[in-house]
């Protein structure tokens, strides 16, 4: 259990938070939500007792175990699953000391760590471990690379690996999504729903936010209100809230100018001074109910496109990839006036790959790129938010592109993309994330595209951006192609899905539930399509030969081998099951458990590599079956 208690938080001279009174129950799943700037990263900071409140009292258990995402990944050699096995600490040090009592030779050594292993449930730490790695989408090769050979975005999820990693009975999750395909984002769900502690999460992924949270804590203008529900429960209930406080503030507004009418008529009056005299005592101990601010939602539109041609772009049997590797191969893909496309498919299937093709930012290494001669692309990827230039303002950045166009025009724009007033001359090297995205989308919508291809757009904008961006797309005229993990924006804008994976682009018969159900079953899938390969089944081997016969010899060739493998793996892995079981019947007779150390040791020893060779093969096993598939 937490408890604020007239809680006042304080950044630099800002008080964010002040009169926090309430109390957050252990086992709870709460969002914290709210705009940028209202102190929800500061509450994270004073959990973690990186900041101490200004006034009030945050009452922790006093051995309550926290874990949060790291801010910053040092660029180590550690191999990436041994970095996300170093979250849980007494695992990543029981495994230690038994490595060195190995290399040292003290067999008493190796006994007594492997009692510490099988204290700290440390036998199957590189099994779960690498589970989280694959669950955010790390391909089991990856599983050995350094973690200074990932890129930033790849950093933060092994950061996230890591914080999940280590037991905890409460975890803090800033925006955790960021960076993740939406595979991955399904995935995390899942986990933090059989979450046992107490989770506290800040995202603007609203879909996120109702799969995994049961309560709901909103802070606006300095405070903080607890609701129960997910965010779509939350909304319902502050609109009632705001509803009954307006209705109650008219009453009392009503009540207030009768007793002052009453007052001022007759106050000067002998007869009636005493009731003058109550009704102005009433009117001074009236609690004074505020009045509903309206919060004028920030909304934008894109404009209409001059010209919108009805067939706009094709790709004809296209490869795509980068210098003489091939990502996407025998891309058939065209783009009619009004067509709203959402790709899905986990990261590095090539998705940006494939934006990038229709850009025409990548030549196509075979096939042809037609397109008509009135097309007009609005494009956003994540280095158009990076090619912003330090040191320039919005409206420098707009009067580059547009310097024909005159002063008050440029600024009545920006004003449109809530860069009010001096706003539009502030450096962007001061914006934030969500400021910068913002800035870039105005820059893409000044030149009137007819067709919008969005490469993961709402990174770091708030909720009350990616509900602009939702409505403005969905009014939006030309044609569109969005990559994106939030759910709630692909379902509002986009009407058809196509799936990038494993080097083809196709058509996903579904909306983004059928999508989410897919994912769910890809195992079992997996399984009956090892199933299928099996030389049993005679129907299937019948329609195994006629896809067959559709394979040049060099496919065939290959998918022969890599169902060789398949059933290598399956044969050793009953193996080591049956290696398995001998071992765990003997540890448990008490002539092995308490004869000499050196057989414990040996029996330990080899349990445990058999458990990690044994999770290495399933990961490839899993793979080599989702090629089949493919």
């Amino acid at each position: 259990m937490i408890s604020f208690r007239n809680l006042a938080l304080r950044r630099g001279t800002r008080t964010l938070l002040d009169k926090m009174d309430l109390t957050i129950q252990t086992g709870w799943s709460l969002a914290v939500i709210g705009r940028n700037g209202c102190g929800k990263s500061t509450l994270f900071a004073a959990l973690k007792g990186e900041l101490e409140p200004e006034k009030g009292d945050l009452d922790m258990p006093s051995k309550v175990r926290m874990a949060s995402v790291a801010q910053e990944t040092p660029a180590l050699p550690d191999a990436a699953i041994d970095y996300v096995l170093g979250g849980d600490v007494d695992v990543a040090a029981a495994l230690k000391a038994e490595q060195d009592a190995y290399d040292a030779g003290d067999l008493e050594a190796v006994a007594m760590a492997h009692l510490r292993i099988e204290e700290v449930n440390g036998y199957d730490g590189r099994a779960r471990a690498g589970r989280l790695l694959h669950g955010l989408g790390f391909s089991p090769e990856t599983h050995e690379q350094a973690v200074a050979s990932f890129s930033g975005g790849w950093r933060v999820r092994l950061n996230l690996a890591r914080a999940l990693m280590a037991p905890s009975d409460l975890l803090l999750l800033d925006e955790p999504t960021n960076h993740l395909d939406l595979d991955a984002v399904l995935w995390l769900e899942e986990w933090l729903r059989r979450y046992q502690g107490t989770l506290l999460i800040i995202s603007h992924d609203r879909e996120f936010l109702d799969a995994v949270t049961t309560h709901t804590l909103h802070l606006h203008d300095g405070t903080a209100k607890l609701y129960t529900g997910n965010y779509s429960q939350f909304e319902r209930q502050r609109a009632e809230h705001l509803r009954q406080q307006q209705i109650a503030h008219v009453r009392e507004q009503a009540e207030r100018a009768h007793l002052q009418s009453f007052i001022d008529r007759f106050k000067a009056k002998a007869s009636k001074a005493k009731q003058a005299q109550s009704r102005m005592k009433r009117l001074e101990k009236m609690s004074g109910t505020e009045a509903v601010r309206a919060e004028r939602p920030f909304s934008f539109s894109f404009p209409k496109p001059e010209r919108l041609p009805t067939s706009m772009l094709r790709l004809d049997h296209v490869d795509a990839g980068y210098g003489d590797r091939v990502v996407l191969k025998d891309i058939a893909f065209g783009l009619e006036a009004g067509d709203r496309i959402g790709l899905l498919g986990p990261n590095g299937a090539g998705k940006s790959t494939m934006v990038k093709a229709l850009v025409g930012e990548l030549e196509p290494m075979a096939g042809e790129r037609p397109f008509h001669k009135d097309l007009k692309i609005g494009y956003f990827a994540q280095h158009t938010v990076e090619s912003l230039h330090d040191g320039w303002s919005a409206f420098d950045h707009l009067q580059d592109k547009a310097p024909n166009a005159g002063q008050q025009v440029l600024r009545d724009y920006l004003g449109t993309w809530n860069f009010p007033a001096d706003r539009v001359f502030e450096h962007v090297d001061a914006f934030s994330g969500g400021e910068r995205a913002r800035l870039a989308l105005a820059l893409i919508a000044w030149d009137k595209p007819n067709l919008l291809l969005l490469d993961e757009p709402t990174n770091h904008l708030d909720l009350d951006m990616r509900e602009a961006l939702a409505d403005a797309l969905s009014d939006f005229d030309g044609a569109l192609v969005l990559v994106s993990h939030d759910r709630h924006l692909l379902g509002m804008v986009c009407d058809e899905f196509w799936r990038v994976a494993d080097g083809d682009v196709g058509p996903f018969d579904g909306d983004l539930d059928d999508y989410a159900k897919w994912l769910r079953t890809r195992a079992t899938t997996r399984k009956t399509a090892a199933v299928a390969s099996a030389p049993a089944d005679a129907p299937v081997k019948e329609n195994n030969a006629k896809e067959k016969r559709k394979l040049s010899p060099e496919d065939r060739e290959k998918e022969k081998t890599v169902r060789a493998r398949v059933k290598k793996i399956e044969s050793l892995v009953e193996g080591m099951d049956k290696e398995l079981l001998a071992i765990e019947t003997k540890l448990a007779d008490p002539a092995v458990y308490g004869g000499p150390t050196s057989e414990l040791a040996r029996l330990g020893q080899r349990q445990a590599e058999l458990r990690g060779e044994k999770e290495s093969l399933e990961f490839e096993w899993m793979e080599l079956l989702e090629q089949i598939e493919a």
